[in-house]
């Protein structure tokens, strides 16, 4: 089967790979739209740590049911389309036996800490597919990265009185803010690139507040008359945005970091103390999450065409992290249509 392999940095090849066996709980998915992730685009480019190359990307995925494993439960049936959870989970270690399987201690991502769906076809196990007939089939792959962002405001305990400062107005961070505004929170969102921001606007996002320009700390006290965001939710993964982030906080704040920083973080830890903040991490998304966001995009059907950037073809899906590495500011999404795509 021929696979997109980033098998170095900074460059992508087709090559012939093996699918594996279909065991007994498995379903043989047709992969028809892959959308590329910030993870993706941070093996390209040699600064993910989780991934030995070489590498098949690819973990937001949508596709059909192409053939099923003897001891697939019956409302998985040929043809059906899907949208792919692309996590594992051992369902023993901590995580998994408080039922945080998001967090999964041995979890493999696809495209991650194992191939990803950069290929015609995938296998896994039918618990990792959420059966869909609404979406359109290219919306399938833009739930996974929305869910993450959704994930992060569950985490931060966001309610309809909350105003939620999201940082970073990328993929993940416009999921953040959704999810924030779907619980009818305040959202806004800092954001550096006009391109992006203008994006975020069109989107119905509350306020655009950009750090190169803007006194990001002061302008929140403005809108919120003095009182700050009360959940700060950090979407970059730089050591500079996870020190703002606590640094602005309001005393009693909460703080969520989607992201990690490459390197190490240095804070003046008196802030915690002092302020008494309620810090969290935020990985990968539950079926919940998923299940959120497919009602939110049904709910708002406009909102997935303004975040598809570009669409490749899969005879081009070699050039499509270049485009991206050259064209970050105004790049949201970028999917990958297979040639089995509807």
């Amino acid at each position: 089967m021929l696979s997109l392999v980033i098998d170095r940095i900074g460059h992508t090849e087709f090559r012939e790979t093996d699918l594996p066996d279909l065991g007994a709980a498995d379903v043989l998915l047709d992969v028809h739209y892959v959308g590329l992730c910030g993870s993706d685009l941070n093996t390209f480019n040699g600064l993910n740590p989780l991934v030995q190359l070489p590498r098949i990307p690819g973990h937001e995925i949508g596709g059909s049911i192409a053939a099923l494993g003897a001891d697939v439960p019956e409302e998985f049936t040929l043809g059906k389309f899907g949208i792919v959870i692309p996590y594992t989970t051992c369902g023993h270690c901590r995580s998994c036996r408080t039922g945080r399987t998001n967090a999964c201690q041995f979890n493999r991502t696809l495209g991650v800490q194992q191939d990803g769906a950069m290929r015609a076809q995938i296998v896994l196990n039918h618990d990792r597919l959420i059966l869909n007939d609404s979406l359109p089939v290219p919306h399938l792959a833009l739930v996974e990265p929305l869910s993450v962002g959704f994930h992060a405001v569950s985490r931060g305990k966001v309610s309809s009185e909350d105003t939620v400062l999201i940082i970073g107005g990328g993929m993940i961070g416009v999921g953040a803010a959704l999810g924030a505004q779907a619980r009818g929170a305040r959202a806004i969102v800092s954001e550096i690139s006009e391109q992006k921001s203008a994006t975020l606007k069109a989107l119905g996002i509350d306020v655009v507040l950009n750090p190169d320009v803007d006194d990001v700390e002061q302008r929140v006290k403005d809108i919120t008359d003095g009182a700050g965001a009360d959940v700060i939710i950090e979407a970059v993964g730089m050591p500079v945005t996870f020190r703002t982030a606590v640094e602005i906080a309001p005393f009693c704040g909460r703080v969520v970091y989607i992201g990690y920083a490459k390197s190490e973080v240095s804070y003046d830890t008196s802030l915690f103390n002092l302020k008494e903040l309620d810090i969290h991490g935020s990985r990968n998304a539950t079926r919940t999450d998923f299940e959120a966001v497919v009602d939110y995009m049904n709910a708002n059907r406009d909102i997935a065409e303004q975040l598809i950037s570009k669409i490749f073809p899969w005879s081009d899906a070699d050039k499509a992290l270049d485009y991206w590495n050259a064209n970050r500011n105004e790049t949201f999404k970028i999917l990958i249509k297979m040639d089995s795509s509807e």
